[in-house]
């Protein structure tokens, strides 16, 4: 049975939004994925470390038949494909790809939190995801203020 999973897309260094493209097309040539809706690209201002260029970030939903840790692996893996290097928490990146929900799935492991435990507060995660799946975004902020 297919589930649905929604992922949040960013990069600033490199060529942001061809970059972002590469990685939706990584992802949709993945035979468990298959892309089902997409946000326009935004610009937005970094976060957390706010001394590096600004975001290229988007939203993206998928159908899929891997469990959410076989899923993050396909994400983890494709950012380090296409060069992604962890250096600096919240720092510069060609590449980054987050699973925000994976149905309506609340889970806590040591690789994975869902929801995403931030994305309720980060703009540019629920901008784009607004445009693509509005009653997800909701659920996010929903979901946040009930764990607090």
């Amino acid at each position: 049975m297919k589930s649905k999973a929604w992922l949040s897309l960013g990069a600033n260094i490199g060529d942001p939004a061809a970059q972002l493209t590469e990685a939706v097309e990584r992802l949709d040539a993945n035979a468990g994925v298959s892309v089902t809706a997409r946000s326009a690209i935004i610009a937005t201002k970094a976060w957390g470390n706010t001394d590096q260029p600004d975001f290229a970030n988007m939203a993206i939903a998928v159908d899929t038949d891997l469990k959410p840790l076989d899923l993050l692996s396909i994400c983890l893996g494709i950012e380090l494909m296409m060069g992604r290097v962890r250096e600096v928490v919240w720092g510069p990146r060609l590449i980054d790809i987050d699973i925000i929900a994976y149905d309506r799935l609340v889970l806590k492991s040591p690789k994975l939190t869902l929801p995403h435990p931030h994305a309720h507060s980060r703009d540019f995660v629920l901008d784009p995801l607004r445009e693509i799946a509005p009653t997800v975004a909701d659920w996010l902020i929903e979901t946040a203020n009930d764990t607090r």
